[in-house]
């Protein structure tokens, strides 16, 4: 089986989830016995093509001009990815190698549509998160458009896979996909990254950088945006110190932050928060390590990653219910579940971590072992697997391989030939589609205002 893996970002370009989410599938993927390729948006100092030590095939694009907003900027980055997939199906094409398109949301729609249809080879597409909840409504042009290109998604896909039950029921509700065209299969978490031995000197010198020894540490990890509940936190913070006045919170976490210290300072809280600032790799890992509970209170959370990295770090979680963090965080067997958007139920929920240390440590003990069973990367590369086999069977079996230019049936390299997709992979095939009559975000964006726009779920912090 041979998989090309159409995404915006990928390693060392990094905006939101999508790019680790991509890059741990792919490598298990090729562990597995796939061969994959990954085409992607160029960046500075990294290589056009590449084959990572992994046997991931990387193949880094550049735009064909300036664009002048977000819009533009993807569908260039399309016809960019299309001429170079049509490369690369020309070469592999006398061959007649099972081969599958897999869309990373609506970024890569264009692209993955017109080489399906051109090709006639089946697609298969992950949606990471949805505008509708990210925004909670569609409220916007440009939120509009997205919407849209998202459904078309969900339609032009053989078959579509989310990242928990809840997102099955948000792609059905939202762009009216039926249930049994989505595949659930969980995000996943290396939990040895975060597993490194530490003795306890070195931990209480982590915890010095926070505070005092004294003190308990509540630790956030995500970005700065509204859906992730940074603001629900802030507002339990007081409840919490009420009754355990020794407590130290920590905000992790890059984007403008201003109106939160405003907050803090004109609440009294300057000396019981720290902002921390964007903290990657082995310090971030650290963090985790050192603190006593680890909180999560989204709004809105097709999965939520951080949840399984604090407890792959064997630290107690507390998280709201929104969304997939239910599926994530059983309450009261692998973690602390509270009300989404109720700062009273988040403030409940650290109180009852901090003064039963019993307790948290036999949900931290059931949490790591979860990870083992349910969110490794192999467990999930074989479900992905299988979605590609059952995808590629049907494929066989229906009309669509008695129109394919791939020779899995008689009279492909004729069809081929008639549509001259030899000549069509040297000089591009891609037709841009016309833009929104709308205003759309010009390229000088925030963090914040990227990934609003064209995000995985998951929480990088910037």
């Amino acid at each position: 089986m041979r998989v090309i893996m159409l995404s915006w970002e990928y390693p060392p370009r990094i905006v939101g989830g999508i790019s680790p989410h991509v890059y741990e599938l792919s490598r298990e993927l090729v562990r597995a016995g796939v061969e994959v390729h990954v085409v992607t948006k160029g960046t500075p100092n990294a290589p056009a093509d590449e084959v990572e030590e992994s046997g991931v095939n990387v193949h880094r694009v550049d735009l064909a001009s300036t664009p002048h907003n977000f819009v533009h900027e993807i569908q260039l980055l399309n016809q960019a990815t299309d001429l170079r997939v049509r490369r690369l199906l020309e070469d592999w094409r006398p061959g007649g190698q099972p081969t599958i398109f897999h869309a990373h949301d609506w970024l890569s729609l264009d692209s993955a549509r017109d080489l399906k249809y051109e090709y006639q080879l089946p697609m298969v597409a992950t949606v990471h998160a949805t505008e509708w909840g990210r925004n909670n409504g569609v409220h916007t042009d440009i939120s509009r458009y997205i919407h849209e290109q998202e459904y078309w998604l969900t339609y032009e896909a053989w078959r579509v896979i989310v990242c928990s039950e809840f997102m099955r029921g948000e792609v059905g509700r939202q762009f009216n996909c039926p249930p049994d065209k989505v595949d659930v299969i969980y995000n996943g978490v290396d939990a040895a990254k975060f597993q490194f031995p530490a003795t306890a000197e070195e931990i209480s010198s982590w915890r010095a950088r926070l505070g005092r020894p004294d003190e308990k540490t509540v630790l956030y990890v995500g970005r700065f945006v509204r859906e992730k509940g940074i603001h629900v936190l802030l507002n339990a913070a007081s409840a919490v110190l009420a009754e355990e006045p020794k407590t130290k919170f920590v905000i992790v976490g890059g984007g403008n932050r201003e109106n939160l210290e405003r907050f803090v300072r004109w609440f009294g809280l300057s000396d019981r928060v720290l902002f921390t600032g964007f903290v990657k790799g082995r310090p971030l890992q650290e963090l985790y390590r050192a603190a006593d509970v680890a909180v999560f209170p989204s709004l809105y959370e097709p999965f939520g990653i951080v949840a399984l990295e604090g407890m792959a770090a064997d630290c107690a979680v507390v998280s709201s219910d929104a969304g997939g963090l239910r599926e994530v965080v059983m309450h009261d067997v692998t973690g602390t579940t509270t009300f989404a958007g109720d700062p009273g139920s988040l403030a409940w929920g650290i109180l009852r971590v901090l003064r039963d240390p019993e307790r948290a440590e036999r949900l931290k003990h059931a949490a790591n072992q979860r990870l083992g069973t349910e969110f490794n990367w192999k467990q999930i590369a074989e479900q992905t697997i299988a979605c590609y086999d059952r995808v590629w069977g049907e494929f066989l079996a229906s009309h669509w391989a008695e129109k394919t230019l791939w020779p899995v049936t008689e009279g492909a390299h004729e069809r081929a030939a008639r549509l001259g997709v030899r000549d069509k992979a040297v000089v591009g095939a891609y037709v841009a589609k016309p833009e929104p009559a709308v205003a759309v975000p010009s390229l000088k964006l925030t963090p914040d205002e990227a990934i609003a726009a064209g995000e995985s779920e998951e929480e990088e912090q910037e």
